[in-house]
């Protein structure tokens, strides 16, 4: 399903529209890591494995690296795979990394792909903390229609009069019927190790992702939870952002 053009100054103008109709190729935020660095860590958990659905969509992600500024601003990152991923749940967590605080204003946008109107554009919490970071729709009164494909995007607004110098990561996601999901791909609803592994498998990335990351944030300096989180990013392309768990691990293992 194609979204269609985009009123220039209804959501951060060009930068967003430019997004909609060429889309953004997905960089890593830093150095690619090899997969011995995941595999060196010594643990007995069972690492997540993600299995696509059979109907995907290439080049859903989008980057938000802005170039050439020697490392001043920060670097967003949807923690998303690059095409169009499931959740079984009306109200998911959207999951994006940080890379470093900034006091620039943050924006979230939610697109429904039937429509050129965003569903909610607006400004959210500048996060603390660079790292994961996490949105509610919950929080923000948003449900996703099932079978519909919703693109998001979070923003840096570096300079309000200039929508070309922001600085934007996002996805698309989709949710499944629920009637149709739980007999032909068996969610689990639950969140907790299991649930990782068990939608991980079944293709519901953002309830896996989602889950894996609220149970990191409950036990940060758990190993194991951070490995199988770099493992699950390494899987989607998102090297940099593994890497960074991989040095948070070796970090807490000190």
């Amino acid at each position: 399903m194609s979204f269609g053009p985009v009123p220039t100054r209804v959501w951060r103008g060009l930068t967003i529209l430019s997004i909609l109709l060429c889309g953004w190729p997905s960089t890593p935020v830093f150095s690619e890591q090899s997969n011995q660095q995941i595999e060196a860590v010594s643990d007995n958990s069972e690492l997540p494995v993600y299995n696509p659905p059979k109907r995907i969509s290439p080049r859903a992600r989008v980057g938000g690296e802005l170039r050439g500024t020697e490392g001043s601003d920060p670097e967003l990152v949807a923690l998303v795979p690059d095409h169009v991923a499931l959740t079984i749940r009306e109200t998911p967590v959207l999951n994006w990394f940080l890379s470093k605080q900034t006091s620039h204003p943050v924006h979230f946008t939610l697109v429904d792909s039937r429509s050129i109107k965003p569903v909610y554009e607006a400004p959210i919490s500048s996060p603390k903390e660079p790292g994961v970071q996490q949105i509610h729709l919950k929080n923000l009164g948003l449900t996703l229609e099932p079978d519909v494909q919703y693109r998001w995007y979070v923003s840096i607004i570096r300079n309000p009069e200039s929508p070309s110098q922001d600085i934007v990561a996002g996805g698309i996601i989709e949710r499944c019927e629920f009637s149709e999901c739980i007999t032909g791909m068996q969610p689990n609803l639950t969140c907790n190790g299991q649930s990782v592994l068990d939608n991980a498998r079944h293709g519901f990335w953002y309830d896996a992702m989602a889950c894996l990351c609220e149970l990191i944030d409950a036990n940060p300096s758990d190993v194991p939870l951070r490995r199988q989180r770099a493992a699950m990013l390494k899987q989607v392309g998102l090297h940099g952002v593994a890497e960074w768990d991989l040095r948070s691990i070796r970090t807490t293992s000190r």
